[in-house]
């Protein structure tokens, strides 16, 4: 399980990174979701904030829950949250899907606009879901921008939420440099995130019309138009380099990790570089693995859709299970 050795038809990163969302895998996911009994909460953080998650009650519960947090304009119910948390509960784990600000419908329940330093908010949130509910160990995992959030988490707010153990794949280390290759790759990546953040700051702005970007927005070409109104007027930071780095994962940013940690990537990711992953300085609980293979969250390994890095992540979780 330490190497994902895919066959050589799917080695390609674009070919992985597509049949992540699409193909078998979303015919699995919609197979796994009709079966599901998910409950919709709304969590409440400070300052009035609301998000929303998905919670789903393993049918044998080895005492544990596993929370996951989505990508960049996914939600609690994009196909590889849900298969994960189909594999999650096959093994015990209660599974807490949760949908940052804007994202899974939720545009409707705060004012201001999502932003990607809101990490606080995050961990507020999960911290009242665990106030209802007692588990003998809770773990955390994120894919992609959910991985930055879910590492960023863990080093902020661990003694509050109780983390045994948290995981990120494809996690973003600077995020100027994943903008960058949205940018500067493959158009079809940047067009599928202009149109999916357009759509949502569309739907925003139905909910929230004095907030008046309209005009803006009806400009906007590319994900760098949309960065340029955004950023300076719905944000705290007025210049985008200072908003990027202000969710980077670089230097001694995860230095508080307290609890093991694992940073899961792959060297032929099309959208997250994985050499900004040298840019971490060192930490003793911060385990990094850069896989040869597996495009951004890919990690299929075969037509069927099934996931090496779903197992991954079970096998982490179980193994922190059984050795506290």
């Amino acid at each position: 399980m330490d190497r994902f050795t895919p066959p050589s038809y799917l080695r390609n990163p674009h070919v992985q990174t597509i049949l992540n969302s699409q193909g078998p895998k979303k015919v699995k996911a919609a197979l796994i979701a009709a079966k599901l009994n998910s409950q919709r909460l709304e969590l409440e953080a400070r300052d009035g904030v609301s998000l929303l998650a998905d919670f789903d009650r393993a049918g044998f519960s080895n005492g544990a829950v596993v929370v996951l947090i989505h990508g960049w304009e996914g939600s609690s119910q994009s196909g590889y949250q849900v298969t994960t948390a189909g594999h999650l509960l096959g093994l015990g784990f209660d599974v807490l899907r949760l949908n940052l600000r804007d994202h899974g419908g939720s545009h409707h329940l705060n004012r201001e606009l999502f932003n990607s330093t809101l990490s606080a908010e995050a961990a507020e949130a999960i911290e009242n879901f665990l106030e209802r509910h007692s588990y003998k160990a809770v773990f955390l995992a994120g894919y992609s921008l959910g991985g930055n959030f879910s590492l960023r988490i863990a080093a902020d707010q661990s003694d509050d939420l109780g983390i045994r153990a948290v995981a990120a794949v494809c996690a973003p280390v600077e995020p100027s440099n994943t903008m960058d290759a949205l940018n500067s790759g493959w158009f079809v990546y940047e067009k599928y995130f202009f149109r999916r953040w357009s759509r949502s700051l569309k739907t925003k702005l139905h909910h929230f019309p004095d907030l008046n970007y309209g005009d803006d927005l009806k400009r906007a070409r590319t994900l760098n138009d949309l960065n340029d109104f955004v950023i300076p007027n719905h944000t705290p930071y007025k210049e985008h380099h200072n908003y990027f780095a202000a969710y980077a994962l670089s230097g001694r940013r995860l230095a508080n990790l307290s609890m093991p940690a694992y940073m899961i990537s792959s060297a032929d990711d099309p959208i997250v570089p994985a050499g900004d992953i040298d840019k971490i300085a060192p930490n003793n609980n911060l385990h990094i693995d850069v896989q040869k293979y597996g495009g951004h969250c890919g990690f299929i390994e075969n037509l069927r859709g099934d996931s090496w890095i779903e197992k991954r992540l079970g096998a982490i979780f179980l193994q922190h299970l059984e050795t506290k």
